[in-house]
């Protein structure tokens, strides 16, 4: 299934835009968009740097014939330049009006993802509860720097001290190439441990539930993520279940 995303094709120096065409991995049914959150990181990316690109899907069960002579032993994601394959994306997050100005906003909720991953994978009774608290732990680490005001959110000159950040993402109120890291996979821990643990992220983790509440007013996180059903399904075989 290919889909256009239409942007203006001029770039700043008033140049035609390349052809740039996105493969991301397809949803079970072969054509909507699949569970990977490598392939919504650079769909989020391409979004956000405001270039003209269309996306196709791949469904990974049948690679069409055409796809394999365009780039063959290669699997989503990957993307074309005027036709020719890119499977080295480094090239396209150099861009430095998504860089994130705080370095800490690069790595919050790093450690996320593998905690969650041990949680969900584990069969064992026993070993579930502190898996859990691992997750937890990793979770509020992220809740407070998300809470923690940034130094331009405080006034030097104000006696009144800034107790919570009010800021929609890691590292401000726009979206950098920190969020295209972490909201897909965030979106994933939410989605599959409420499903297959019956786990949500506490409620009173606000600095975590305004960040997503922020991502899903955006286009660029909605519309680049696959639904719900389809990371369920994805996970379907990983998640074990707790057996006695």
């Amino acid at each position: 299934m290919a889909l256009s995303v239409p942007v203006n094709g001029v770039n700043e120096e008033g140049d035609k835009e390349p052809v740039i065409e996105l493969f991301v991995k397809a949803g079970s049914d072969g054509e909507s968009i699949g569970n990977c959150p490598f392939s919504q990181r650079l769909f989020m990316i391409l979004w956000l740097k405001g270039v003209v690109f269309s996306v196709t899907t791949v469904d990974l069960k049948r690679k069409p014939a055409d796809l394999q002579n365009l780039a063959p032993g290669t699997h989503p994601p990957f993307i074309t330049f005027n036709n020719e394959v890119k499977t080295d994306v480094n090239k396209i997050e150099e861009y430095s009006k998504l860089s994130a100005k705080h370095p800490e906003s690069n790595t919050a909720g790093m450690d996320i993802f593998a905690k969650f991953s041990a949680f969900i994978k584990n069969s064992r009774p026993e070993a579930n509860e502190a898996l859990e608290r691992g997750l937890l732990k990793t979770l509020q680490k992220l809740d407070d720097y998300l809470n923690t005001p940034l130094p331009e959110e405080i006034d030097e000159n104000s006696m009144e001290d800034v107790p919570v950040s009010t800021r929609k993402f890691l590292d401000g109120d726009e979206m950098t190439l920190a969020d295209c890291n972490l909201l897909p996979k965030l979106h994933i821990v939410k989605v599959v441990a409420k499903k297959y643990r019956n786990f949500d992220i506490p409620k009173a983790m606000t600095g975590i539930w305004r960040y997503l509440s922020n991502a899903y007013s955006r286009d660029e996180f909605t519309n680049t993520c696959p639904g719900d059903k389809e990371i369920e399904i994805a996970y379907s075989d990983v998640a074990k279940r707790l057996t006695k």
